[in-house]
């Protein structure tokens, strides 16, 4: 019985692992070098770091850099493996013993494939991870503008919750506008306007989630539209239940991007945005969180055109098979963006736009193949 693990498959394994990893370190290092290093360096200098805290914000940035640095070093290091194979002659012999080009790509793909479970931990897990120590660290900042609207079961609006400044559940600047059933040319009016200067999420009296504001003006409007009765208030209570949840949920979620959320809490967000209505928010998510799987197989496919662009003639110069790699590397992650778009305008459906990149190189692999001489 033969074994499945033969010499030849830890030979390839070792050799196209330690060039996947050299690839990987020098990305990183060129990426981290230019801006990011030189801004550490200098806060340590300014005294705003200590050298503990610079080198702590070094590693937990690395989780980012290391989502983009996966793939392409596992493109670099199966093309610089498979081309050195091929200017010693040695896939000559490998093919000389019978050998086929898809066993040849076997141990590649067990590589390809560890490396793709490492590039999908990364996004669900290390770089929300690292986000939030990150933020620990840099100190929350305050943030601003938050807008919610309350609608009924017809989609009209019954009141609307503007936060001018927030950080975490503390809120400044709070004005709620409570509707009234009437409706002038499309326009609903105005019953009351609440202007409060602090609030927060907290809880009523029989556990029920709520807004509470504190220093309040109440500004009532009559039926003509004219303010009768403005009042001043300690405090008072607003969304409650499950809107006072969902109100949070959105306006925290709302500050962060996509590589802050695990999988878990982005597709229960993505829930909740679809249930708010809030269309081009849920479809940008979306496609973001078809991308956190599609991505990582990307791994795979970048590992098998490596492959194919390191069979090369012992003459043939190695410069066009790297220019070819960086090309796709280069069109790849300038693409995505323009896709983001497309999905969050609504042209095209979120799965589309997130599954196209990596079918298409799947197809160009597939064509690149036919054409190639193996």
């Amino acid at each position: 019985m033969k074994k499945f693990f033969t010499v030849y498959d830890r030979y390839i394994f070792n050799q196209v692992l330690m060039t996947t990893i050299v690839a990987i370190l020098l990305f990183t290092i060129v990426w981290i070098a230019p801006e990011m290093l030189l801004n550490t360096i200098q806060k340590i200098l300014e005294g705003q770091y200590t050298v503990k805290t610079g080198v702590l914000v070094l590693v937990y940035e690395l989780p980012k850099i290391l989502g983009k640095a996966f793939p392409v070093g596992l493109l670099l290091g199966s093309l610089f493996t498979f081309d050195k194979l091929s200017k010693d002659s040695e896939l000559t012999i490998f093919r000389a013993v019978g050998m086929s080009f898809q066993r040849i790509l076997a141990p590649l793909l067990v590589l390809s494939l560890i490396v793709t479970y490492l590039c999908f931990v990364t996004y669900d897990k290390w770089i929300p991870y690292s986000c939030q120590k990150l933020k620990e660290i840099k100190g929350g900042s305050v943030l601003t503008q938050f807008i919610y609207t309350k609608k009924d079961d017809n989609g009209h609006p019954r009141q609307a919750v503007i936060v001018s400044k927030f950080a975490d559940d503390v809120m400044s600047d709070v004005i709620v506008m409570n509707f009234s059933n009437q409706v002038f040319n499309d326009l609903h009016g105005l019953r009351n306007i609440i202007v409060a200067q602090t609030g927060q999420k907290d809880v009523s009296k029989d556990g029920t989630p709520v807004w509470l504001l504190k220093n309040i003006t109440s500004y009532d409007i009559n039926e003509e539209g004219i303010f009768h009765e403005i009042a001043r208030l300690d405090e008072t209570e607003i969304l409650n239940g499950s809107d006072a949840e969902d109100a949070y949920t959105i306006m925290i979620n709302s500050t962060k991007r996509d590589r802050d959320i695990e999988n878990k809490d982005l597709a229960k967000y993505i829930k909740l945005l679809k249930r708010e209505n809030l269309d081009e928010e849920y479809r940008l998510l979306l496609n973001k969180y078809f991308q956190r799987f599609f991505h990582p197989f990307v791994c795979v496919l970048l590992a098998v055109l490596g492959c194919l662009l390191g069979f090369s003639k012992p003459r043939e110069q190695r410069l066009i098979g790297f220019t070819i790699a960086i090309g796709c590397i280069f069109v790849y992650y300038i693409t995505l963006p323009f896709f983001d778009l497309l999905a969050e305008k609504g042209v095209l459906p979120p799965l589309v736009t997130a599954a196209f990149p990596p079918i298409a190189f799947l197809f160009a692999i597939i064509m690149f193949y036919k054409t190639k001489d193996l």
